[in-house]
């Protein structure tokens, strides 16, 4: 054996060694966890609920009692002058002064304060809510991305099948020109298909870019390979199969409508804290101060020590109208969120019917389109073999060829759409989650 056949084949095996497995293909329960993880969307949602749920301990602090310490020491030079009578006389003295003081005020009654920590819980549950809705948002988004890839990439497998398709009718048809057996018309409508097909490919090929970076803009890196659905996917239709059943958990359990119920709960006791300004408050305070310096003319020393326990209370007599000025703007704001309530159970009852005839339509579509998927198959091979005994034309062909891809692209479309309605039913009442993501995964394979 030679030196460079030695050398070639130590190379292969050095190179099967290094050389990195290919990754995995990412399937859509992953490709949800790594948004979970990094989708920015998602992120600020959470900030904004955790900011959210410090209105509850805010609220508390209304009710406890509040404790301050005060001091001071200060330098002092202080210059006496007397004249009394035939008496002139001055002096100056100097000396430090100290004090200090601690203060301590127990709310007995203000009814404001009581209210606004009821209010604080609703604003708390409207938060929560609010991160549940954004949570089942992301989980649309994800599956929306992913399945717009997977359709970009049936899309450009089409186009570059039709592309071949048409390439190989273009050569025949070139040839039966050269023997003579067809007309140039044949050549042309074929060339021009082919060009066409040419430009479909570029389009789907930069569809397919732009789709694959909107995922990992949900996920903050290249998923790669993606699952598939398999080509034998059956759907469940909803359950229950009654409409109006969903329509009824839309407008009481969807996340839309808890969130603004609860915000118009919070009104409610927004005009309850702003009549409140009305009444009196009731306090118990304690203070104790010790205060030191100087005895008079700088004589000794005199330290003072005072403590106080007692009840204070302020009745509000008249404050130029502001209270009931915020107590008209809190019923106003009151009736705009219960009209805000009206109009979120109504979107939600349109949401769950359009997902809902969403998936019903969607999987009778798709039973349409596979139907049609076959019947187009039958049609293309009877008019390939009418062509080659010279019943069909080339057009003809190339016509029941283009039907059979666009049939195929639209019945991964209609079966992406439906599969997103039934994402979108649960979110519409309030339902959806990792569990779901799971059961549409398991449609998926590995390419």
């Amino acid at each position: 054996m030679s030196v460079k056949a030695t050398t070639g084949k130590i190379a292969l095996v050095l190179a099967a060694l290094f050389v990195a497995p290919a990754a995995p293909a990412a399937d859509l329960l992953q490709v949800y966890r790594d948004a979970l993880a990094y989708d920015a969307q998602y992120a600020a949602a959470r900030a904004t609920a955790a900011a959210g749920r410090e209105k509850q301990p805010q609220a508390l602090a209304g009710l406890l009692p509040t404790v301050g310490v005060t001091g001071n020491s200060y330098w002092n030079d202080t210059r006496y002058k007397v004249n009394v009578g035939t008496v002139n006389d001055s002096y100056n003295n100097k000396y430090n002064s100290n004090a200090y003081g601690v203060n301590l005020t127990q709310p007995l009654f203000r009814w404001q304060n009581f209210v606004q920590y009821d209010q604080s819980k609703l604003l708390v549950m409207q938060t929560e809510a609010n991160l549940a809705q954004a949570g089942q948002d992301l989980i649309v988004r994800v599956a929306q991305a992913y399945f717009d890839v997977l359709f970009a990439i049936e899309n450009l497998r089409a186009v570059q099948a039709n592309k071949t398709a048409i390439g190989q009718q273009l050569a025949q048809a070139k040839k039966n020109f050269e023997v003579g057996i067809s007309t140039i018309t044949d050549t042309y409508e074929s060339q021009s298909r082919f060009d066409l097909a040419a430009a479909q490919e570029i389009a789907a090929e930069n569809e397919l870019e732009v789709k694959r970076y909107a995922l990992r803009v949900l996920v903050g890196k290249d998923p790669g390979e993606l699952h598939r659905l398999k080509p034998k996917t059956v759907m469940e239709p909803p359950q229950p199969a009654n409409m109006e059943q969903w329509v009824d958990a839309g407008e009481r359990d969807s996340f839309l409508v808890q969130a603004q119920q609860a915000a118009t709960e919070a009104a409610e006791k927004a005009i309850e804290i702003n009549k409140a300004g009305h009444y009196p408050t009731v306090d118990l305070v304690a203070n104790y101060s010790q205060n030191n310096g100087p005895g008079q003319f700088g004589i000794g020393s005199i330290d003072n020590n005072t403590g106080q326990v007692g009840v204070q209370v302020n009745i509000p007599i008249f404050q130029g109208g502001s209270v009931n000025s915020r107590t008209r703007e809190a019923v106003a704001r009151r009736d705009a969120e219960a009209a805000s309530l009206d109009n979120a159970k109504r979107s939600a009852a349109l949401n769950v019917r359009q997902a809902y005839l969403g998936v019903v339509n969607g999987l009778a579509a798709v039973r349409a389109l596979e139907a049609a998927l076959v019947s187009g198959l039958s049609s293309l091979e009877s008019n390939r073999l009418g062509y080659e005994v010279g019943v069909r034309i080339n057009i003809d062909v190339l016509n029941a060829e283009n039907q059979v891809y666009v049939t195929r692209r639209d019945l991964a479309r209609t079966r992406f759409d439906t599969l997103l309605s039934q994402l979108r039913l649960k979110a519409a009442v309030g339902s959806l989650g990792e569990p779901d993501i799971e059961r549409i995964n398991t449609l998926f394979e590995a390419p």
